[in-house]
């Protein structure tokens, strides 16, 4: 049971939690309305979400035994992941296999349950899976793409399941940051073979080139610094939020410590695990803990709304509704 824990990855699930980024700037509209947690639209919204959160930790989990059932054989040849369940051989490729299938079939059910639209994300996502493990992540730049469409696919699920429209703001700066983290991934994978000089192992999709790794991390850093910076100053953000809407560019200082923490952990050959970080680097949990604290503080408290209404300046030409 151990191993096949260690196989479904539930540390991993935090990366689902752009899932929840709907139901974050859903909720401060409808309680400034007057409406509480037991409200009954509240409370459906949040178990809609719930389940849409718990479909894609299911077919995640599915996607990462089928990848690791696949990749077993290179997987044995690099110092770090010859240490995962199927490439140690504790559980058979076609054990994980079967069980990847299951996942991604139980994450489905529980996303049509959330909503239909979150249903037909989830298996958008399947398919889209589907096809990375066919080939799409044998090919440099669109493995890591496919992958930052899949985080956007989250996104766009926690918006359906509670049925709101689709931030395109929203869309763009998933893609952005995970794209970035993709490529972070890629970074730490070279960098641990090189210092262990697992020289058999060699990256599926070609990234063996340290420079052009670099270069796409430094264009996929600045497009999700930029998409973060720009939402948060657009009259999209003040149109919904108003003035609060400063309150994530005031964030940005936090946005660029973690992302620079993530490029030096990679360039060290450390795990590339968002949960591995906040555990191992302190820098990396506090400037975290930070930024949600100041979302928490920027949509919640009141205060920090008076405040920010008496510091900055809001765009006359926007109305709020």
């Amino acid at each position: 049971m151990r191993n096949w824990i260690r196989l479904a990855r539930p540390g991993d699930w935090t990366k689902n939690v752009f899932v929840l980024l709907a139901l974050l700037f859903w909720l401060p509209t409808h309680l400034e309305l007057g409406a509480g947690l037991g409200d009954p639209v509240v409370a459906r919204t949040l178990f809609a979400t719930l389940f849409a959160f718990a479909a894609f930790c299911a077919a995640a989990s599915g996607t990462y035994m089928i990848n690791d059932a696949l990749d077993a054989t290179s997987d044995r040849l690099h110092p770090v992941k010859r240490s995962r369940p199927v490439a140690s051989g504790a559980i058979s490729s076609h054990a994980a296999l079967v069980g990847g299938v299951v996942c991604i079939l139980v994450g489905v059910v529980l996303g049509f349950a959330a909503s239909y639209g979150a249903g037909i994300c989830l298996v958008v996502y399947a398919v889209l899976q589907v096809l990375y493990n066919l080939g799409l992540k044998r090919v440099i730049f669109v493995d890591v793409t496919t992958l930052a469409i899949g985080f956007s696919l989250r996104a766009a699920c926690g918006a359906m399941a509670i049925g709101v429209q689709i931030s395109a703001w929203l869309i763009a700066c998933v893609f952005a940051l995970t794209l970035y983290l993709g490529f972070i991934k890629r970074l730490c994978d070279l960098t641990s073979a090189r210092k262990a000089h697992a020289t058999e192992w060699k990256s599926r999709a070609g990234y063996d080139n340290p420079l052009e790794l670099n270069w796409l991390l430094g264009v996929s850093a600045t497009l999700a610094v930029l998409m973060y910076l720009m939402y948060s100053l657009s009259s999209h953000a003040q149109h919904i939020f108003g003035v609060r809407a400063f309150g994530f560019a005031l964030l940005t200082p936090l946005v660029l410590i973690v992302i620079h923490r993530f490029f030096r952990r990679a360039n060290e050959g450390l795990s590339d695990s968002p949960l591995s970080a906040l555990r191992e680097d302190r820098a990396v949990a506090v400037a975290i803990g930070l930024f949600v604290a100041g979302v928490v503080a920027t949509l919640y408290v009141p205060q920090v709304r008076e405040l920010m209404g008496d510091l900055f300046l809001m765009d006359p030409t926007v109305v709020r509704p």
